[in-house]
């Protein structure tokens, strides 16, 4: 499944809560920190707060959700753009 290059920043973070649980922890200018917290783990991931994100940084995003939850990259994309 090829990435969209039409999400903004926040429909990205909004995606991110309803799949997996991810919060708002941090707004800054133009990015914003989302969290997770598993037990004693936690993992955070900086979003631009963009119009239309770049597929790179958000392949980058796909990449530190996979690597933190343990699944593979097609199980996330499908989760978050089906």
């Amino acid at each position: 499944m090829k990435l969209p290059r039409d999400l903004s920043g926040d429909e990205v973070a909004r995606r991110l809560r309803r799949q997996y649980g991810y919060r708002v922890t941090r707004t800054r200018g133009s990015h914003m920190t989302v969290a997770l917290s598993l037990g004693d783990k936690s993992h955070n991931v900086t979003v631009p707060r963009h119009r239309n994100l770049r597929v790179g940084t958000l392949s980058e995003i796909v990449a530190s959700v996979t690597a933190f939850l343990g699944l593979s990259k097609a199980e996330v994309r499908e989760a978050l753009f089906r």
